[in-house]
């Protein structure tokens, strides 16, 4: 910055921006608040039919966080702009007082462009003649010290209107379209989260010098902003797609086998690069779409360590989902990704997908923790699992669905894709207690009718339960409840046994009897049954007391919707009982023939 521009800066316009972006900010905060108080709650509550259902439910619940994203970035943006202004104009006083002393020492700051200066005596006539001897010539070490007095001002103005700069494009340029919810108290705040992404980054290209402490300090920065916006973006754009994908293949390959305190360290870092990569990959600017387009390109790319003398390195496609395990990534993304993995995993058919992914690669682990990263459909299954809309298009396709679900007999997915399955059609992201489920839709519905139809199949599904998908299986007709109530009492049920569905009546294409098989599969493993048992006796009470409370809901008297209730929850636990009976007889029979 120059001198004179810091001088004599007229900061009253940057003041009026900083003013009607505070302004902006408080007509955004009531916006916001009406939103969410009015419009989404009462779409939230509304009965939805058809085409309303499906669109305007959803429109309306972005539209709400939308405002809120908006008022966010808004709040931001003012607070960066009045921080930046308060620290410019200190700057200024700052400035002006030492060259005020200057003066006063006979000295002389003159602005020579380019942020540029001199620091120079001036020449009085009345030295010539003065008895004490002075002879004109300036301490040399006063003009020093003024000369590093006002670099220092001035360097610390330009810094102060460098990083508001960037912090308020990086702001704008997190969304393409809409706003963004990165927030920020001030300029400093923005500007420490931009400076320690650009350290890590630099630190993450040179790996193999990266020490244990210096992995530790590493672990600390990334655990303390791994959910802020800039930070995540910078750090992956500084990185590039395959420098992060180099950075995981040498730190995997360097700690392989560790034990103890460096395990736990390796498992930190793991955690914290997936949730800072999943934050990194919300913002659309150009650097992240050029970064996200770019790790996918790399996905059959062999990856090897430094120094590795190994002919076969990691697949592009094994170090991308090794980092997914953890935090929610961008839809767009994982709708890319999905579609180019699932592609590949269809094309070696149900028992090739072994061969494809594991076979050959005995020496590769990835993941520190319970898997070696071998199967990239796991992390993947993972990362869908914490997306619950991008679950939803990756299983909408029968056939997809159909094909993940058979190649559970030859690999260890089954949990991984039970996961993602629960997050589709229930609607919540696995491990998320704080959102409550919203109204099933149709696309989710048809989902869970197809789940529930493959397992069904006399002659494929009866062993889906044991391959590590029972317990979800079990998790999603507890969430399911309502429709398979509706299903096992008939389409005239609906005034009886409630529901916010979009079409409860999906079920009833494949009859009462898959509805039957599924139940009782599932509940053939303890954890399966669990979840159906837990479903049944929420969804019961909550009837009864809805019920109760407001007869008008169903008509017809007191005692006809209490026994329908009854007679429901009777059949359910009965399917569940002659399920634990049949898999003791068979246990019975099966010991006599092996005796």
């Amino acid at each position: 910055m120059d001198l004179d521009a810091l001088r004599h800066g007229n900061f009253s316009k940057l003041g009026e921006a900083v003013t009607d972006w505070e302004q902006m900010t408080k007509k955004l905060a009531d916006l916001k608040k009406d939103a969410e108080d009015n419009l989404k709650a009462k779409a939230d509550k509304a009965n939805w039919e058809g085409v309303n259902a499906g669109v305007s439910r959803e429109f309306i619940a972005k539209t709400a966080a939308e405002f809120a994203d908006a008022h966010t970035q808004a709040d931001s943006i003012a607070k960066i702009l009045s921080d930046t202004r308060g620290e410019l104009i200190s700057c200024r006083t700052q400035l002006n007082d030492a060259i005020r002393r200057a003066t006063e020492q006979h000295l002389t700051v003159v602005d020579t462009g380019d942020g540029a200066f001199t620091v120079a005596g001036n020449t009085r006539p009345d030295w010539a003649s003065d008895p004490s001897g002075k002879t004109g010539v300036t301490d040399q070490k006063v003009v020093d010290a003024f000369c590093s007095e006002i670099q220092g001002i001035l360097t610390k103005a330009t810094q102060s209107d460098n990083t508001a700069a960037q912090a308020l494009q990086l702001i704008v340029d997190q969304a393409k379209y809409g706003f963004s919810d990165a927030a920020y108290v001030d300029r400093d705040e923005a500007a420490e989260a931009v400076a320690a992404a650009e350290k890590l980054a630099k630190m993450a290209k040179k790996p193999d010098s990266m020490s244990l402490d210096d992995i530790a300090a590493f672990n600390r920065t990334m655990a303390k902003y791994r959910d802020d916006p800039l930070f995540a973006e910078q750090f992956a754009k500084q990185l590039g797609g395959r420098g992060t994908l180099q950075f995981w293949t040498e730190m995997s390959q360097a700690h392989a086998g560790v034990r103890g305190s460096e395990l736990d360290t390796m498992k930190d870092l793991q955690k914290n690069l997936s949730l800072t990569l999943a934050t990194a990959s919300f913002s659309d600017s150009d650097g992240m779409q050029a970064w996200k387009k770019d790790l996918i390109a790399e996905r059959n790319t062999s990856f090897h360590s430094t120094g590795s003398s190994g002919a076969i390195g990691a697949l592009g496609s094994q170090v991308i989902s090794s980092l997914m395990h953890q935090g929610q990534f961008d839809t767009e993304f994982l709708d890319d990704y999905r579609e180019k993995l699932f592609k590949a995993d269809k094309a070696a058919g149900n028992s090739g997908t072994h061969d494809l992914w594991v076979k050959g690669y005995d020496s590769l682990d990835l993941d520190f923790g319970d898997g070696n990263g071998r199967d990239p459909l796991k992390g993947l299954f993972d990362g869908l699992s914490h997306n619950p809309e991008a679950a939803e298009h990756a299983f909408e396709s029968k056939s997809d669905l159909e094909h993940m679900l058979g190649t559970t007999r030859y690999t260890d997915r089954g949990e991984s894709l039970g996961r993602a399955l629960e997050s589709a059609v229930t609607g919540v992201a696995v491990g998320d207690t704080s959102s409550s489920a919203p109204p099933h839709s149709t696309a989710q519905v048809q989902i869970m009718a197809n789940i529930m139809e493959a397992v069904a199949q006399p002659d494929g599904g009866a062993d889906l339960p044991s391959k590590g998908l029972g317990e979800s299986f079990g998790n999603m007709a507890a969430a399911y409840m309502p429709e398979i109530s509706q299903a096992l009492s008939g389409s005239k049920s609906g005034s009886v046994f409630l529901t916010g569905s979009e079409a409860p009546e999906a079920f009833r294409g494949g009859g009462v009897a898959d509805v039957v098989r599924f139940l009782s599969l599932t509940s053939a493993d303890p954890a399966g049954r669990a979840g159906i048992i837990y479903g049944e006796s929420i969804y019961t009470g909550g009837l009864l007391e809805a019920h109760l409370s407001d007869p008008s809901l169903f008509d017809g008297t007191r005692d006809q919707v209490l026994k329908d209730i009854g007679k429901n929850a009777g059949i359910i636990e009965g399917i569940v009982g002659h399920s634990v009976a049949d898999g003791e007889v068979k246990g019975f029979i099966d010991g006599e023939k092996d005796y």
